[in-house]
């Protein structure tokens, strides 16, 4: 079985980051995952409010709630993602997502493939050593700090 090693080997005394040119700490260093959960916290609550207020509207049937609410959260999530380069609630908690490999922005396809995978949520309970989601390291993306 790999685990977190399997990113490669890593100085004991390096920081989470270093190996993809990542600062230790500050802006441009990885997001932790405190900030990370916070953010996606943010961007569930304004989806569930969308989802309900298309219920309250009568534009969406209470039977398929939780199904419009994850689609609003997807399509929300990579159209900010690949416009901005972070959603709602990476904006308030402070993080941005950035691509890894000298890309210029996250594009559709990158932001695409990582909303479906963060949906899946499976791949984003499994962390590299840096502690890079699976979607990220599949995307070659990471969530850094802004501020």
């Amino acid at each position: 079985m790999s685990g977190p090693e399997s990113a490669g080997p890593r100085r004991p005394d390096s920081a989470p980051g270093e190996g993809l040119g990542l600062p230790a700490s500050g802006p441009g260093s990885l997001a932790p995952m405190g900030r990370r959960l916070g953010g996606l916290a943010v961007d569930w609550l304004v989806a569930y409010g969308l989802a309900g207020l298309g219920v309250a509207l009568g534009v969406v049937t209470p039977e398929y709630l939780a199904t419009v609410v994850l689609v609003i959260w997807l399509v929300l999530g990579v159209a900010a993602v690949r416009l901005f380069g972070f959603t709602p609630g990476q904006y308030a908690c402070g993080l941005r997502v950035i691509p890894v490999d000298g890309g210029i922005g996250v594009g559709i396809g990158r932001a695409t493939v990582r909303g479906l995978l963060i949906a899946l949520v499976v791949p984003a309970l499994f962390a590299d050593a840096d502690g890079r989601g699976l979607q990220d390291r599949a995307t070659a993306t990471a969530v850094v700090r802004s501020r």
